[in-house]
C-alpha cells in the first residue's frame, strides 16, 4: 500500500481524505479486474467479521457477504432479533464483547450515534452499512460507478441528484462529490435540502478540491449539462406511509423522466439509483402507493429505468467491490 488505512472505521466519508478514497476506487478496480480474471487474492484469511442489521438489506448484505468469502474471511449474521444489543446488554457492552470476538464489524440501522458508539468501545474498525445520516460504503461505489461510465477523472465529472436531499443519501453524495472535486448538483424542495452546516462545510472544502456546488430548487436548470442524474425512494426505512401523500406532492415535479433526462443537453446522461425503486407495479409498496395515489411509477419512470441509460445494477454490482477493497484496506 501506497499509505496505510489499517485499522481505520468507515464512519462518514468526511473522515476519509480525498487520497484516501482515490485509493479505495483504485483497489476496487484491481479487486474486480482480479475476480472477473479468476485469479483474486484471499487477503482475509482468518479474519472474523460480524454483520449488525437492525434495518433489513438485500445489496449491503450481499455485498458484504460475498466480499468476506471472496477474501477468505469468516461471518456471523446478527440481525434485531438475533442479538440483545439494546434489549438485555448496552451499546457500550455489546460493543466491548464484540470487538474482543471479531477482527471488524459492519453496522446497519437508524442512528450515526450508535456506529460511532460502536466504534468508539469495540476498538476494531467498524464499517457503517447505512444509518439516517450517511451512507458512505454507497457513495464509494457511486463513485466508482461515474468514473467507469464517465470514462473521465471524477473532477471532471458532473453529477445531479433529485428528490430528498436531506437524508443519508443525497448528504452523503454531497461530501463525496466535494471530496473528489467534482460538479455537484442537488434538485429538491427547500424543506428536504441538506442541512446548512453540511453545506457551509462542503462549500469550504470545495475551496481546496475545487468542487462546484449548486443547490436548486428547479430540477431542469439543475440537470442541465449533468453527466449523471441520480434519485432515490421519496419515503426512506423507518419514516411512516403516511408521509405518502405529501411526499408525493412535493416531489413529483423531481421525477426522473425521459424530457427531465434530455433536457441535460447531454446525449450520454446516465440514469443512477441506489435501490429498490419504485419504477412499476411489481412490488407490494408500488402496487400500495398506486392504490391510494393513482401512481404506477414515482421516483423514476419505467422507461427510464429500463433503458440503456440506466446502469444501476452495475452501479449495484460495484458496492460488492467498493466494500472488499474497505474489508481488504483496512484489515489485511
Amino acid at each position: 500500500m501506497s499509505f496505510n488505512l489499517r485499522n481505520r472505521s468507515l464512519l462518514d466519508l468526511k473522515g476519509f481524505s480525498p487520497r484516501d478514497i482515490r485509493f479505495l476506487l483504485d483497489l476496487a478496480a484491481e479487486l474486480k479486474r482480479s475476480k472477473y480474471a479468476g485469479n483474486e487474492i484471499p487477503r482475509l484469511k482468518g479474519k472474523n467479521i460480524a454483520l449488525i442489521f437492525e434495518k433489513a438489506s438485500t445489496r449491503t448484505r450481499c455485498s458484504f457477504e460475498v466480499a468476506v468469502h471472496d477474501q477468505g474471511g469468516h461471518l456471523t449474521y446478527l440481525d434485531s432479533a438475533g442479538s440483545q444489543m439494546g434489549h438485555k446488554e448496552s451499546l457500550k457492552d455489546t460493543a466491548r464483547v464484540l470487538g474482543r470476538l471479531f477482527d471488524g464489524i459492519e453496522y446497519r440501522g437508524f442512528h450515526q450515534s450508535v456506529v460511532e458508539e460502536i466504534a468508539r468501545f469495540s476498538h476494531v474498525p467498524v464499517w457503517n452499512g447505512l444509518t439516517d445520516e450517511a451512507h458512505p460504503t454507497q457513495v464509494l461505489a457511486d463513485l466508482m460507478t461515474m468514473e467507469e461510465f464517465g470514462e473521465k477523472p471524477l473532477h471532471e465529472l458532473s453529477f445531479c441528484y433529485l428528490g430528498d436531499a436531506s437524508f443519508n443519501m443525497g448528504c452523503s453524495l454531497l461530501v463525496g462529490g466535494t471530496q473528489m472535486g467534482m460538479d455537484v448538483r442537488i434538485a429538491a424542495p427547500p424543506d428536504l435540502q441538506p442541512p446548512v452546516e453540511l453545506v457551509a462545510q462542503m462549500r469550504e472544502l470545495a475551496l481546496t478540491t475545487g468542487a462546484r456546488i449548486r443547490i436548486e430548487t428547479d430540477p431542469v436548470k439543475a440537470v442541465i449539462g449533468a453527466d449523471f442524474l441520480y434519485t432515490d425512494v421519496w419515503v426512506s426505512m423507518g419514516e411512516p406511509v403516511d408521509m405518502w401523500k405529501q411526499r408525493i406532492k412535493q416531489l413529483l415535479p423531481y421525477q426522473v423522466t425521459t424530457a427531465l433526462m434530455q433536457a441535460t443537453g447531454k446525449a450520454r446522461t446516465r440514469l443512477m439509483h441506489c435501490l429498490p425503486a419504485f419504477h412499476n407495479l411489481e412490488t407490494e409498496v408500488g402496487r400500495q402507493v398506486h392504490e391510494l395515489h393513482g401512481l404506477s411509477e414515482l421516483e423514476v419512470t419505467d422507461e427510464v429505468f429500463e433503458s440503456e441509460a440506466s446502469i444501476v445494477f452495475t452501479q449495484a454490482e460495484n458496492r460488492m467491490h467498493t466494500i472488499k477493497a474497505v474489508l481488504v484496506a483496512t484489515l489485511a
